[in-house]
């Protein structure tokens, strides 16, 4: 926890009124971007192809995107839609 802290706060001034957003972003700068991007790209690629494999495609990169892998639990709970099924008809007008 230490060595976090001692990353976080290099070069911070503790007393300056903008402290907070430097160690703020000294600690972004440590997240690893790229792999968590491409991460995100392949939970959603595969939200995708378990959505189009049930029918909702669009749900499956809905729900990947927002949940990652528990989204595709969520893809494969709900139930196909059903071939040539109508909606149901309006009510009827004054």
């Amino acid at each position: 926890m230490d060595e976090l802290l001692a990353k976080a706060t290099q070069g911070v001034d503790p007393d300056a009124p903008d402290a907070f957003l430097h160690i703020f972003l000294n600690l972004l700068a440590l997240v690893p971007w790229t792999t968590l991007f491409w991460w995100n790209v392949v939970f959603v690629a595969v939200g995708a192809l378990l959505g189009w494999w049930r029918g909702r495609t669009v749900a499956g990169l809905a729900w990947s995107a927002a949940l990652g892998p528990i989204g595709w639990i969520v893809i494969l709970v709900q139930p196909r839609p059903k071939r040539g099924a109508l909606p149901p008809p309006l009510p009827p007008g004054r």
